[in-house]
């Protein structure tokens, strides 16, 4: 409780238990724990080159693997420590390794960690990974779990008509099942396209050419070993590049994220809406507090929350959009500042996601105003009426329906009064003077059922 206290950011304060998950896989420590474990993995692929012609015991070799297994919380302060005197994080890494490699005897390789390496050749995988795990395994998840969510309550819901509103008026019937089936689909494809993408890595030295690789070994094939290092982290390689990988696919992947953020910023809002208007009531859960001086009210707060975390969340991602891909010339350092808020963005994400599934446990539709509501509104069926006369041949049909209806409320009895009047088939006749607008919803319960 206390260091949720004392948190300048939300994330990690107020909202912490919310954001665990994002915290086990993006952190300063986690960027550590990966820089080291690249720069060993990198020193046990150079040992292993033939063509390079080290000799390395299998022995040794699970020595080096211990290293990064044992890289622990106390392991990262060491390399802060460190840090205080070489003013540069990734170099305190490879002095860190040193002094680990003493430790296990294998001092004499010290001179190959970091070999050819730029900082930004360590830094890209390290922040790769981070970036393939945050996204298959915290905000996909997450996201998904509102899917299902909907997904179920659209089946569950598929029957229940409701009247609809364009332009925030009174619309065509549909059913509630059928609206939440809308989001459902929306976000099935969206999650779908985002799980299929990877996150780009490259490993080619200071300027992207090899320079140092081919100087020291000119005999080896770079491009096919880097390609085969990056590929071993999961990580898309990128053979064209400056000192830094561009960051275009990650902002691809941020750009899809925004817009399945926009769906459930969409969803939300609409959420909101129906609350408002008691299409849904929300339970009345005990201890818990509306308003603090107006004793009735029971707010949508979790809507409300995820609605202002997902601002949060895309505007976090769409500075990283606008900016990571632009550097000066063959780099500079603005990237390095904007890399470290990619778990921000995550975690604004996770906490909206969390919020929305958390709304929908809360809420039950409310079937008598929703039925109230459709008994008094029946010049919604304008719609259907001009349709039958056109399909009887009425060439002005709308311009008719039109005046009868055009912003006014019309009685079931005026609407019945005004189709027996109509030259139409007996059986479109019928059929008119059987609808209401609680059976106008067309194959809204079909469509909601198969999502």
């Amino acid at each position: 409780m206390e260091e949720e206290l004392c948190h300048i950011s939300p994330i990690d304060g107020r909202y912490t238990k919310l954001t665990k998950e994002v915290a086990e896989h993006f952190s300063e420590y986690h960027l550590i724990r990966n820089r080291v474990m690249v720069e060993l993995q990198w020193l046990k692929k150079l040992l292993t080159m033939p063509e390079i012609g080290y000799t390395v015991s299998q022995e040794e070799l699970d020595d080096l693997e211990k290293i990064a297994q044992e890289m622990n919380l106390e392991g990262a302060k060491r390399v802060k420590e460190i840090e205080q005197t070489t003013k540069h994080d990734v170099k305190a890494v490879e002095y860190f390794l040193n002094e680990k490699l003493a430790e296990k005897g294998l001092a004499k390789y010290n001179h190959l960690i970091h070999f050819a390496c730029t900082s930004e050749d360590i830094n890209n995988i390290a922040y790769g990974i981070m970036e393939k795990e945050l996204l298959h395994e915290v905000y996909l998840p997450n996201a998904k779990k509102v899917q299902e969510r909907l997904a179920e309550k659209a089946r569950e819901y598929a029957g229940i008509p409701m009247l609809s509103h364009t332009h925030g008026q009174n619309a065509t019937p549909t059913t509630v099942g059928k609206e939440l089936a809308n989001f459902a689909y929306r976000l099935e494809k969206m999650l779908a396209r985002l799980s299929q993408e990877a996150v780009a890595g490259k490993w080619n030295g200071t300027v992207g050419n090899f320079n140092a690789h081919k100087i020291a070994y000119p005999d080896v094939d770079w491009e096919k070993v880097a390609q085969e290092f990056v590929e071993s982290f999961g990580l898309q390689y990128n053979p064209y590049t400056t000192q830094i990988e561009p960051h275009d696919q990650l902002c691809w992947i941020f750009t899809e994220m925004m817009l399945t953020n926009n769906i459930l910023q969409d969803f939300a809002q609409d959420m909101w809406l129906y609350i408002s208007r008691e299409y849904f009531l929300q339970a009345n859960v005990a201890g818990e507090v509306g308003s603090s001086v107006m004793p009735h009210k029971i707010n949508p707060i979790n809507f409300e929350n995820a609605m202002a975390n997902l601002k949060m969340a895309n505007g976090v991602m769409e500075v990283l959009t606008g900016n990571l891909p632009i550097s000066r010339m063959q780099r500079d350092l603005s990237d390095s500042s904007l890399l470290r808020n990619i778990g921000n963005a995550v975690a604004y994400s996770v906490i909206a996601s969390k919020q929305l599934v958390a709304g929908m446990n809360k809420v039950r539709v409310n079937e008598s105003k929703l039925k109230e509501e459709l008994e008094q509104t029946s010049e919604v069926l304008a719609e259907a009426i001009q349709t039958i006369l056109r399909k009887n041949g009425y060439a002005d049909a709308y311009e008719i329906l039109k005046g009868l209806t055009r912003g006014k409320h019309i009685s079931q009895e005026a609407i019945y009064e005004f189709v027996q009047q109509t030259e139409i088939s007996p059986e479109d006749k019928q059929m008119l003077l059987q609808l209401t607008p609680e059976k106008y919803i067309g194959l809204a319960s079909k469509l909601a059922k198969e999502i």
